[in-house]
């Protein structure tokens, strides 16, 4: 059965539907980048607030900037706004239900001034993000807004529609700003760590350069507060849309899969209020930072010690490669030796429990997320999840050979080509520059790590050098299992 307001009522028991009414949700909340991970995590919490009778006047309006965001819009306009989110227990087991949060759906490229005046609305009091790490055009090593990206030079010109989050953005407040109306709370759920900072710093440097007292305005009027987000979610395949189709008998065009796991601690930073979301489990906070750290030098980075030498030895799926134990020893290794020396104190976490639950998460077999999802977009998530581990090990006199040897397994890895000679397809906005920077290594080691874009003065220190090229050296000696064994000391 189609899934849409009218047929809510019919469904089995066995599917959780919303059991409040719809038609009293008005917008309080505009979400950039309606996704898996959102749809999955922060809708899912707002949903549940919902439920609890409480959260009206904070239902979601999501805004799609990219062209293959048409494709949502299309999806949830037939739905409703409706879609199915089913989590995925190890034993198996599927629990279901339905979020209703998400009450309205905007195409910016279609009509970007019904966006702005969204946006400028007295109702809108939140602005969200999930437009992934890359999303901010921040350079990796000078920190900078990027003001060469086109997009934005577009944004620029005078009287120009945006085609940017930061055009949209900032017209909607210095409409804002002319009204008199508050500015609202601009709230990053993105992986960076300071991700809060991170997109104050990219929204004021588009604004500085469009309207400098705009600029100023946003600085001493708007609120970025931090957050930590978790929960893995991999990409909704066809198996997944049959999935749970044939178990809950709902034809949904685009449902999304997830771990049972989620957690949010988020900073209580905001100009217009915010829902009461302590009442559904997220942790409001003081400072996110010390769990910022934790989930993203361990869990992150994690995914990104599992990922390339779990492809490289054959494995294909998440699972799969953190059932295998001689990566799941590397990756405790990595975790326990290298990442922890450099986290703050976290309040209230037993670590090592974290550090035991993430390989648990990792090894769920029914979730069934891929290696080369956690491949992707590497040039975006090494430098903020594991260069920084390197610097500040480096910095301290601490050990990085196993940090390096992620580096290099991705130095491998981005070759594009593996062990057995077949062709590895490289997703990444850089893979131009990358995969042929890693083909010249066997000629200029220093090839692929002296791109500073990406890793900025590390080839300059003989310590991460030379750790770097043990493992790389390896990798195409012996093989990925080998070189794990040699960097484990086994």
């Amino acid at each position: 059965m189609e899934l849409t307001t009218k047929t809510l009522s019919e469904f089995d028991s066995a599917l959780e539907v919303p059991t409040y009414d719809r038609s009293r949700i008005t917008t309080g909340i505009v979400h950039f980048g309606v996704g898996g991970f959102h749809r999955a995590h922060q809708a899912m919490y707002i949903d549940a607030l919902l439920r609890e009778g409480d959260g009206f006047d904070w239902g979601i309006c999501g805004v799609g900037v990219m062209p293959s965001d048409q494709r949502m819009k299309e999806a949830l306009d037939a739905q409703d706004g409706l879609y199915t989110l089913a989590l995925k227990h190890a034993d198996g087991s599927l629990e279901a239900r339905v979020i209703g949060s998400i009450v309205e759906y905007l195409f910016a490229p279609d009509d970007p001034q019904t966006v702005i005046e969204k946006l400028a609305a007295e109702t809108t009091r939140i602005v969200s993000l999930t437009v992934t790490e890359g999303g901010y055009n921040i350079s990796h090593t000078t920190g900078t807004f990027d003001v060469d990206n086109p997009d934005v030079v577009h944004d620029l010109t005078p009287n120009a529609l945006p085609r940017t989050t930061f055009g949209l953005v900032c017209a909607a407040l210095a409409l804002r700003r002319s009204r008199g109306i508050t500015p609202f709370t601009i709230m990053s759920c993105d992986n960076i760590e300071g991700n809060g900072a991170v997109a104050r710093r990219a929204f004021r440097a588009f604004a500085a350069l469009k309207d400098p007292e705009l600029a100023e305005w946003i600085d001493s009027e708007a609120a970025f507060p931090n957050s930590m987000v978790d929960r893995i979610t991999p990409v909704t395949t066809p198996e997944v849309i049959a999935e749970i189709s044939s178990t809950f008998g709902v034809d949904d065009q685009w449902p999304v899969a997830a771990e049972p796991f989620t957690a949010w601690f988020l900073e209580d930073e905001f100009t217009l209020g915010r829902p009461t979301l302590e009442k559904v489990g997220v942790n409001v906070v003081p400072d996110v930072r010390p769990y910022e750290l934790m989930k993203l030098r361990l869990l992150n980075a994690g995914h990104q010690g599992l990922a390339y030498f779990g492809y490289l030895a054959g494995y294909r799926l998440v699972h799969e490669a953190c059932q295998d134990e001689l990566l799941s020893g590397f990756l405790l290794d990595y975790m326990n030796l290298e990442a922890t020396p450099t986290l703050d104190p976290v309040p209230g976490v037993d670590l090592d429990q974290y550090k035991k639950t993430l390989i648990e998460r990792f090894s769920n077999p029914q979730v069934r997320d891929t290696i080369t999802r956690l491949c992707a977009e590497s040039s975006d998530r090494i430098p903020k999840w594991v260069l920084p581990v390197i610097r500040e090990q480096l910095a301290s006199g601490g050990p990085i050979d196993l940090s390096t040897a992620i580096v290099a397994s991705w130095a491998r890895y981005a070759e594009a080509v593996d062990e057995n000679g077949d062709p590895i397809i490289v997703v990444d906005q850089l893979a131009d520059t990358l995969v042929p920077l890693a083909q010249k290594q066997s000629e200029d080691p220093l090839a692929f790590i002296g791109y500073r874009k990406v890793f900025g003065d590390l080839v300059d220190d003989r310590r991460f050098v030379t750790s770097f090229r043990k493992s790389f050296d390896s990798l195409h000696a012996v093989g990925a299992r080998r070189t794990v064994e040699e960097v484990r000391g086994l």
